[in-house]
């Protein structure tokens, strides 16, 4: 077996995850490999000795970028000029295309190295000329989707579906979520778990209206009890947030091990009746533990103005588009009104078996039950470089 050398590299926390999962499906099936590049905490673990830190590229939101440009700039010519020298035989870019695509784009103009990006970018919903953009220094993607691989095929790249990372979590068991109830003291009372998601913008925005159907189901539902598993970013802001919430416990992730705080948080996950979450892959995460949901989701008047005009499909839960069903109800924008989504929530609880099947679907179609998605991943590496 000829040694294979991989420079990898990831700027966020989600895709050192996924990063570290590959690394590891790649030792797994081609033992001599060495790896060198950028990463987190989960591809160090792998042997990824990172040529800086990570969280200088965790800044690539528009609020953030523009004092941070010039050093970001620099960042990406000295990788792209790293990958150069080093001559591997494949960059492997994972998500954070603000950076991960402008580097392959130097690496093609100065090199024939083969460069796989790991996340498709979503073309399904908007701005679809960015597959065709891509295909340019691009020569294959990693999908974690099943229906994105004809949008990619379609700008001239090779695109496998490898399996979303979802399937390879644990979720809680019945025992454990029997547990979590005991231990915030609801026991066979209804629980409800509200997720206005991980960023403070959001937090800000949705955290009003989401308290206020926490009222309105209370008065509606006198024994219901919410639990709101606080991502660590924004914990301060959701225990300010939720101080004058009825029957309401706050999880918050900082106190205690970290493994600690996510077994409590998939236990409070499988426990659930019910969820009212912001917009994203939590739905994912909801659908792995089977617990039925409301999506709600707002933005500014700016970008709702601007994105209402350039999305192309009428539903953005992933548990709607996986299963093409539009079983989970969602309200988004104009729509995230507090009476409405109360309403909803309730009609949920009433008949929650609506969505199990739907769950199920998706689950099964992001590869649940199969080879976990680092493997398969590696193995699509391995193939690509393979066929050439």
């Amino acid at each position: 077996m000829n040694p294979l050398r991989v420079f990898i590299l990831a700027g966020e926390p989600s895709g050192d995850k996924l990063g570290g999962a590959l690394m590891a499906g790649l030792k797994a099936l081609h033992p001599d490999v060495q790896f060198e590049g950028i990463g987190g905490v989960q591809m160090q673990a792998e042997g990824l000795v990172s040529r800086f830190d990570m969280s200088e590229l965790s800044v690539m939101g528009l609020a953030e970028i523009l004092p941070k440009y010039r050093h970001l700039k620099r960042r990406i010519a000295q990788t792209a000029q790293a990958v150069i020298d080093s001559q591997p035989d494949v960059l492997i870019t994972i998500d954070s295309p603000d950076f991960s695509l402008r580097v392959a784009k130097l690496v093609k103009e100065g090199s024939t190295v083969r460069t796989v990006h790991y996340v498709a970018p979503t073309v399904w919903a908007w701005r679809a000329g960015r597959a065709a953009k891509m295909a340019r220094h691009i020569d294959q993607v990693l999908a974690l989707l099943p229906f994105e691989p004809p949008y990619m095929q379609a700008a001239g790249m090779r695109c496998d579906f490898v399996g979303h990372p979802v399937v390879a979590e644990p979720v809680a068991t019945d025992a454990q979520a029997d547990e979590f109830r005991a231990t915030i003291g609801v026991n066979d009372a209804p629980l409800m778990l509200v997720l206005p998601g991980s960023r403070t913008s959001e937090v800000s925005r949705l955290g009003a209206r989401f308290g206020d159907v926490v009222r309105r189901l209370h008065s509606e539902h006198p024994d219901l009890h919410f639990v709101v598993p606080a991502a660590a970013p924004v914990a301060d802001a959701v225990a300010a947030l939720t101080t004058a919430w009825p029957a309401t416990t706050v999880l918050d992730p900082r106190q205690g091990a970290y493994t600690d705080a996510m077994t409590q948080k998939r236990a409070a996950f499988k426990a659930a009746d019910v969820a009212l979450a912001a917009s994203g892959t939590v739905s994912l995460e909801l659908a792995a533990a089977n617990t039925p949901m409301v999506i709600a989701y707002d933005m500014s008047p700016l970008s709702r103005f601007v994105i209402s005009r350039m999305v192309k499909i009428d539903t953005v839960t992933l548990v709607n588009l996986v299963s093409d069903s539009r079983v989970v109800p969602e309200f988004i924008g104009k729509a995230c009104q507090p009476p409405q989504i109360a309403r909803a929530v309730s009609e949920v609880l009433a008949e929650p078996d609506a969505q199990r099947a739907a769950m199920a679907l998706t689950m099964q179609r992001l590869g649940q039950g199969g080879e976990a998605p680092g493997v398969r991943a590696a193995r699509a590496v391995l193939d690509g470089l393979a066929q050439g």
